[in-house]
């Protein structure tokens, strides 16, 4: 029996993995990329679906000329696993809901859609996994993720390993993966990797 067209494939790695830069490769070849994180920030922006409860919860401290100041509820959440379970189940289910509706849209139109990248951090934590039809994993080594933390994020080395830490462990999201992608290596190969696998989606997605 062939198998059904690939409409969403599920995009995540660990912090400083790469996930971004993978993403936007597939968006240059013509993917529709939704990204989880982008979502969840807009939601708790003030008039967002999330905004009051949020400051509801971890109080007006969170709050910065009226919009809830990302860093200082990073400061809260990344050394308080409870309250970083709190704010995920908040935010989670109106990402799933969002995505989800995109994907199950795609899925009725009956012309040639491009696939659908879901970028996003923790896509099998949250459950977004059961929503794509395949998971990419991107792995990367500890030495070049502490590299890239640094430079994106502007944070110390403390934080940033604290952070990575209260992440689910790199092997145990490759246990999802239906495809891994290499990141260790220079932009020439990842961006090779990644025209290889697109290359694989279109060709299915054209037999069937």
């Amino acid at each position: 029996m062939a198998k059904v067209n690939m409409v969403a494939i599920g995009l995540t790695g660990n912090l400083g993995a790469g996930k971004t830069t993978v993403a936007g490769i597939f968006q240059k070849l013509g993917a529709k990329v939704l990204n989880a994180d982008r979502m969840a920030h807009e939601l708790i922006e003030p008039g967002g679906a999330c905004f009051k409860e949020v400051v509801h919860f971890f109080g007006e401290e969170i709050l910065t000329d009226g919009k809830i100041d990302r860093n200082k509820l990073a400061q809260i959440v990344f050394n308080d696993s409870k309250k970083l379970a709190r704010l995920n189940k908040i935010i989670h289910p109106k990402v799933i809901q969002q995505i989800s509706g995109e994907i199950s849209r795609a899925r009725k139109l009956k012309r040639h859609v491009a696939p659908i990248i879901v970028e996003a951090a923790l896509l099998i934590e949250s459950g977004l996994h059961k929503f794509v039809d395949e998971i990419i994993v991107i792995k990367a080594n500890h030495h070049l993720q502490l590299e890239r933390i640094l430079k994106q994020r502007g944070i110390s080395k403390q934080e940033a390993l604290k952070r990575l830490k209260m992440q689910m462990g790199i092997q145990e999201k490759i246990k999802f993966a239906d495809i891994v992608i290499d990141n260790r290596e220079n932009l020439n190969q990842t961006k090779k990797q990644v025209e290889d696998i697109w290359q694989r989606i279109m060709q299915r997605n054209r037999k069937n």
